[in-house]
């Protein structure tokens, strides 16, 4: 079965940078699409950042300029970094993957199979 575990969260001054970690385990050896999203209490989940396996990525609109996601092949653990951040930024952070082989990994249409439990962000002064 596979699991995604999240790591990072926590409070991060206005300005500050935050990194988190997601790590899968499980028969899937290397997923081809990994992403994280974030939500709000009271809004709907959105799609932040997607890696695919060949290492491209796209970031939404809210971090462009300001954001970097990778994996680390070797353990497979997907890092996002979101550099000067604002309390926009506050959010559940969720990691995803899914299973099957996908040439691109959009922000829309992707179908995730896979979710982490999430980890909470706080931006503050």
């Amino acid at each position: 079965q596979v699991q995604l575990v999240e790591s990072g969260g926590g409070s991060v001054q206005i300005g500050g940078s935050l990194r988190l970690s997601c790590v899968p385990s499980g028969p899937i050896n290397r997923h081809p699409c990994m992403a994280w999203f974030r939500q709000v209490a009271g809004k709907q989940r959105e799609a932040v950042a997607t890696h695919h396996m060949d290492n491209s990525q796209i970031g939404a609109a809210s971090i462009q300029g300001r954001f970097r996601v990778w994996r680390d092949f070797g353990t497979n653990t997907l890092y996002l970094q979101i550099d000067k951040v604002t309390p926009e930024d506050t959010a559940t952070y969720y990691c995803a993957a899914n299973a099957n082989w996908v040439q691109y990994c959009p922000l829309q249409g992707t179908i995730w199979d896979y979710w982490g439990q999430g980890t909470q962000v706080t931006v503050s002064s």
